[in-house]
């Protein structure tokens, strides 16, 4: 059976084929042995799994939300920012990703998008991108994808916030 697994979650893509028993109680070891190799790889049965982790799922689907045109950036906390500034990878701030029951994926995303832009064709820009990235990538079927805005500002506003907190971080450091 080949499966794929999101945190002990398996999501069951291929059919699995039973391997031929040997019914001979009797039967030397010798001889279940080369019984079992005269068969075709088809006949026996794999144990293949594929797992990913949630942060790696998290991960496809900001990097796929920030190639959305008018996001600005994702709403994760001051911890996230200051962590992607000293080098940190924090690229999965504002992702969070559910499994359901049918081993589908539920993605919940906040975003900061710049003003003007209307927000309705963003969310289906992130829904077609991520959608696409997550399939192309992992097989893997999206459920549904939430995206709450949870801010709007310009982009020199969006920018000046960014240079102030670095700006203040480095005024810690000296």
């Amino acid at each position: 059976m080949t499966s794929a697994q999101i945190n002990d979650t398996k999501v069951d893509d291929l059919e699995t084929t039973e391997a031929e028993t040997v019914n001979s109680a009797d039967a030397e070891s010798e001889e279940v042995v080369a019984d079992l190799t005269d068969l075709d790889d088809d006949d026996l049965t794999s144990e293949d799994s594929l797992t990913y982790s949630n942060g790696v799922i998290e991960k496809i689907v900001a990097m796929a939300t920030r190639e959305v045109p008018h996001v600005l950036g994702m709403k994760g906390n001051l911890m996230h920012f200051v962590q992607e500034q000293f080098g940190g990878e924090s690229l999965t701030k504002g992702v969070s990703v559910e499994v359901t029951d049918d081993n589908r994926v539920v993605v919940n995303i906040s975003v900061i998008i710049e003003y003007g832009s209307y927000a309705p064709d963003i969310f289906e820009d992130v829904k077609k991108v991520v959608t696409e990235r997550l399939a192309a990538m992992t097989g893997l079927e999206v459920a549904g994808i939430n995206l709450r805005i949870d801010d709007v500002v310009t982009r020199d506003e969006y920018a000046e916030s960014q240079k102030r907190v670095l700006d203040s971080l480095k005024d810690d450091e000296g």
